[in-house]
């Protein structure tokens, strides 16, 4: 880092000499200065700069490029035009891959500058958001797609971006027999397209683990990225799209295998290691099988798709990757939550006064479980809002909170294990106290934990949430103004409630609107002071009883006991909500 400070220092005394000048990336960028404090450096052997150029426009953003000193920067330059000739057989054929190309130039030996794509973010960040072992889970990619997309429509689009990216990717991958291939130089963006970087072996010249090849799959294609295109871990019609698509894609290069050979044959004498003779040539004449047939030529890709899907020395090497890079990690590097798209804190949200987890909600999309509905109320009049959250996500906020405090500051955390077989409901109405009484010690523990930007984000209102309070209204009966429906309007009940001698009565009188039987049960709560009463809600859920382990919610209703006058009965009709199940 001083280093990095000093150098930066002679940058600024140039441009107070020079006034401005275009980078070498393109003529078309003139840069006045550099901006230190968004400059710094990557963590991989070459210890590439990340640098940020003021631009000469007034309107134009700042131009953020990597410098790279100790690569032969040609090879990438080659490798990249190969990937662009692709790309325009490709689009001239109809066939729009979405590939991300980005300008790479070699301004001296072993040294040059490449082009920084925006919003775009390594695989390797991406996993290790859901632990060190991310890279053996199937959910890293979805969740984040879905964290930055996160309206239905949005979300699709990025899904087929993924796909015909990554179709490319893998057809390009293997064609040029790119190697080295990790989790820190594939990149995904948020509008899903996939792109590779950092091309220093290819043509088959794979780094060597003593005899054994560090890339064992033809290449790189993982569950985590079949999860995307499936859309679950189930098989879908999508992935046979994405076959079709890798092998139209595939042939379609085939039918130029002449014009590639030659290209890089007028490149066997520049000097660059890996392309120095007809043995590396060969490398792309059998990657391309000239000799095949388009639908041989389909079947032999077909396979190789499997062979890379079902590779465990991929996801093997992206986890020995993770685990050589977390000794580089800054002490800067903040945790923060995955399913969370941008950092929050107290001075922005507003301070928290006290949270309340209202209830479990059974959900079906995008995985069967439970969700927990959380209140959230701020300083200031009105300031509530409610949030869902998922057990696991309780669970990561406290796995990153460990990262940052340690354990005599932090409430102890649910267990996430269940002894025996017991029933989901059962589970989710326990955890749901156990949660409760978590988040009150977390909300009122020293502090600094307390108003650390990990919980204020965690609280934050997602999109998500703010798209479930726009879709439930939640409408209330003429004559139970204290009440509310919980969604969208399912059927009424007719509830009988009184309190005496702290012992609260109900009775349910009738149910309309539902394909239930008349019932008047009587339900006696005894023991309850009329103080600890006025902390209570009182909430009714309807269930049919068609499913074995699971009755499904037909609706609900909550009441605030607060708000009513107990000293005399009170008897109405009460909407019910449903959540759609």
């Amino acid at each position: 880092q001083g280093i990095l400070r000093e150098g930066l220092e002679d940058v600024k005394q140039f441009f107070k000499a020079h006034g401005s000048c275009r980078l070498p990336l393109s003529p078309s960028l003139l840069v006045k200065g550099i901006v230190p404090r968004d400059c710094s450096y990557f963590n991989s052997n070459a210890v590439p700069l990340k640098l940020s150029f003021q631009n000469v426009d007034p309107l134009g953003e700042n131009i953020r490029v990597i410098f790279k000193c100790g690569d032969d920067l040609r090879q990438d330059m080659l490798t990249l035009q190969m990937i662009r000739i692709m790309n325009k057989i490709w689009v001239q054929e109809g066939l729009d891959m979405r590939m991300v190309i980005f300008r790479c130039f070699s301004t001296g030996r072993g040294r040059g500058m490449v082009e920084m794509i925006p919003n775009a973010e390594t695989l390797r960040k991406i996993q290790v958001e859901h632990g060190v072992t991310g890279s053996f889970k199937d959910r890293p990619l979805a969740d984040w797609l879905q964290k930055h997309n996160p309206e239905e429509d949005e979300y699709e689009k990025a899904v087929e971006n993924f796909i015909y990216s990554c179709a490319g990717c893998c057809v390009a991958t293997y064609v040029l027999g790119i190697c080295d291939r990790h989790n820190d130089n594939i990149m995904l963006k948020t509008t899903g397209h996939m792109f590779h970087i950092d091309f220093g072996r290819f043509l088959g010249h794979a780094q060597m683990f003593g005899n054994i090849k560090r890339d064992r799959a033809p290449f790189v294609f993982t569950s985590d990225m079949a999860y995307v295109i499936n859309g679950g871990d189930k098989p879908s019609s999508r992935f046979h799209d994405f076959v079709d698509l890798c092998c139209q894609a595939y042939n379609l290069i085939r039918k130029h295998t002449h014009l590639f050979l030659n290209l890089l044959g007028l490149m066997l004498s520049c000097g660059i290691p890996e392309l120095s003779d007809l043995e590396d040539l060969k490398y792309v004449y059998d990657a391309l099988r000239p000799q095949d047939s388009d639908a041989d030529a389909t079947t032999y890709f077909t396979r190789l798709i499997e062979s890379s899907l079902g590779s465990v020395a991929t996801k093997l090497n992206f986890f020995i990757h993770n685990l050589a890079q977390m000794k580089f990690t800054g002490s800067d590097a903040r945790p923060t939550l995955s399913f969370a798209p941008r950092t929050h804190t107290l001075k922005t949200s507003g301070r928290i006064r006290d949270v309340f987890l209202c209830r479990h909600e059974r959900v079906f999309n995008p995985s069967k479980g439970y969700t927990y509905v959380v209140k959230v109320q701020r300083e200031g009049p009105g300031e509530v809002t409610f949030v869902q959250r998922t057990f696991e996500e309780f669970q990561e906020l406290h796995n990153k909170l460990r990262l940052l405090f340690p354990s005599s500051l932090l409430p102890s955390f649910p267990s996430r294990f269940v002894i025996g077989r017991s029933r989901g409901e059962a589970v989710a109405e326990r955890r749901k106290e156990e949660l409760n009484g978590y988040i009150w010690h977390l909300i009122h523990a020293a502090p600094e934990v307390a108003e650390c930007d990990l919980i204020y984000t965690f609280f934050h209102p997602l999109p998500r949430d703010e798209k479930a309070a726009g879709t439930n209204p939640t409408p209330k009966p003429a004559d139970a103004t204290w009440a509310r429906s919980l969604g969208k309007v399912g059927g009424e009940v007719k509830l009988s409630i009184s309190y005496k001698n702290n012992k609260l009565f109900i009775m349910v009188m009738h149910i309309r609107g539902l394909a239930l039987p008349r019932c008047a049960p009587q339900l006696v709560y005894d023991g309850i002071p009329r103080g600890d009463l006025e902390q209570r809600e009182l909430r009714l859920s309807v269930l049919s009883e068609e499913g074995f382990w699971e009755n499904i919610l037909l609706g609900e209703v909550g009441i605030r006991l607060r708000d009513l006058d107990l000293a005399q009965e009170k008897m109405g009709w009460f909407a019910l909500g449903s959540r759609g199940h």
